[in-house]
């Protein structure tokens, strides 16, 4: 779409991405809401470039197309990251997996414990992270009755969050590369302030040991408990009746995913040029990750194909039939995915709704004092309307940079680039047009928007925390200060809110006691 030039739509900017957004909490469904967001955003542009409703379509359709181009790799990805799910789970592997984990985890506690320390371990990339993660831990997050909303939510919850506080991952090289010179070690420093990551790491694992729930998360908790156990315990219904074979064992899953891994780190290096020299690493993997991934996956594949056929947990016929259905059960997410990325391509590129918001925050002449929350807020309603923190730290960064190397605020930069960070994450977390979050609920094979509407209020008790932190950032400058008083704050907030929930229980207890007598 080289021909099309961006216009200045002003407040109209903001339009698209609020509709979808809307459209999708009230409706329950996300590929209308993203599709009358797109149409909208493009009325609105050729609106102001003198064009009609048949150009609207025109474009959109355009938009659509490029993204599918741009974004291919990513898409063979999930492509052959859905197959791989489907052979190893024909071949037995997950549930030979599933058996052994229930004898050797025997609480949900140590389910869901499980599932966020794998999270935390697959930091390289968010994509990888949000779907090998629900690959692996789903079967036993069902087996223990963990609503899928809460498996959702801890794989959420460690992806983004993980990898933009991670220095070896594709977000801090994009980072670095949005700073430019001596970008990397401003990244380091601003670790400390990225307090909404550190923060929602600190309530996942909080969460994990505990059983307090709030909001809709405790009811699809309360569902989930409810649930008859043979309910949850195997998914061969989601591969269309494929027949599961009974040898499989935990190595046919482990291994598969051991060589995704690792296959798909030595891709994305390879792909950047570490192996011939061309780079380090921490640059080579953040070249071009999604062509690694590709790469790794299809590697992986191979190496199901080889364990499986020649010990004939499954036949040729049957691995290539496995191959189709898992491609298939990707669809909906590539599906969300493009509309996602043609809302944002179209928000970015065409009618200029971050220039507009950036604009805003650049002429709002705020005390420095406080443009740490003020930088956290503006990227949060950024990333949140836009579905990408990438976009979001990428247009905020340079203009914090400005604002804080004029006069007396180079002493605010670290703490306001943490903000930046933090609140594109926040928005990112939050949004149902973002990739990440639709990729979430893929990989848990969650409902969408029950992922979003379980996963907000969490979200946003973690988010108003960090608005106090950012406040006492811009009057102490010790980075730990903050960090130290908004855990207290925020476990502080949840252990209020457990005891509330246990009272509550004990009075329908009693109640109970007393209409039985």
């Amino acid at each position: 779409m080289g021909e099309l030039q961006m216009i200045n739509a002003g407040w109209l900017s903001i339009l698209p991405p609020i509709i979808a957004i809307v459209l999708a909490l009230i409706t329950k469904e996300v590929y209308s809401a993203l599709l009358v967001g797109l149409f909208s955003g493009m009325l609105i542009y050729t609106g102001f470039t003198g064009g009609n409703i048949v150009q609207s379509v025109y474009y959109m359709f355009q938009m659509m197309a490029e993204k599918l181009g741009s974004n291919g790799t990513l898409i063979m990805f999930l492509v052959l990251l859905g197959a791989l799910v489907v052979v190893v789970t024909k071949a037995g592997g997950s549930k030979a997996y599933g058996n052994w984990a229930i004898t050797k985890i025997k609480a949900p506690v140590g389910a869901k414990l499980a599932t966020s320390v794998l999270g935390m371990l697959i930091f390289i990339d968010d994509y990888f992270n949000c779907l090998t993660v629900g690959t692996v831990m789903r079967p036993l997050t069902d087996r223990h009755k963990i609503s899928r909303e809460k498996l959702a939510y801890i794989i959420d919850s460690t992806a983004a969050p993980i990898c933009i506080i991670a220095p070896i991952s594709s977000w801090a090289v994009a980072v670095a590369g949005d700073l430019g010179e001596g970008g990397f070690n401003l990244f380091l420093q601003a670790i400390p302030y990225n307090l909404y990551a550190l923060l929602t790491i600190t309530m996942v694992l909080f969460l994990c040991f505990t059983n307090v729930d709030f909001g809709p998360m405790l009811k699809a908790e309360q569902r989930a408990k409810s649930k008859a156990e043979e309910e949850n315990i195997n998914e061969e219904a989601d591969f269309n009746g494929m027949k599961v074979s009974e040898n499989g064992k935990v190595i046919d899953l482990v291994i598969p995913v051991v060589a995704l891994i690792a296959l798909a780190i030595c891709g994305m290096a390879y792909v950047g040029g570490f192996f011939s020299g061309e780079a380090d690493f921490i640059t080579a993997i953040g070249e071009d990750p999604s062509m690694g991934l590709a790469m790794g996956a299809f590697g992986a594949l191979i190496v199901a194909f080889l364990m499986f056929v020649p010990r004939k947990l499954m036949s040729f016929r049957e691995f290539m039939d496995g191959l189709v259905e898992g491609a298939k059960s990707m669809i909906p997410a590539i599906l969300i995915l493009v509309f996602a990325w043609s809302l944002s391509g179209v928000c970015r590129g065409l009618i200029g709704t971050g220039p507009f918001v950036s604009s805003v925050l650049e002429q709002s002449n705020v005390s420095l004092r406080i443009l740490p929350v003020i930088v956290f807020i503006v990227a949060a309603f950024l990333s949140f309307s836009m579905g990408t923190a990438w976009g979001t730290f990428g247009i905020l960064l340079p203009i914090v940079i400005t604002i804080c190397n004029s006069g007396s605020g180079a002493n605010m930069l670290v703490a306001s680039m943490g903000a930046t960070l933090a609140g594109s994450v926040f928005g990112d977390h939050c949004s149902p047009i973002s990739d990440t979050t639709i990729l979430s609920s893929a990989g848990a094979k969650c409902n969408h928007i029950q992922h979003v509407s379980t996963q907000i209020p969490y979200a946003l008790l973690v988010a108003g925390v960090c608005a106090i932190g950012y406040m006492i950032t811009g009057l102490v400058s010790n980075p730990w200060i903050p960090l130290v008083v908004c855990i207290v704050l925020l476990l502080g907030v949840l252990i209020f809110i457990g005891k509330m929930q246990n009272k509550q229980m004990d009075e329908s207890k009693i109640e109970e006691a007393v209409e039985k007598e």
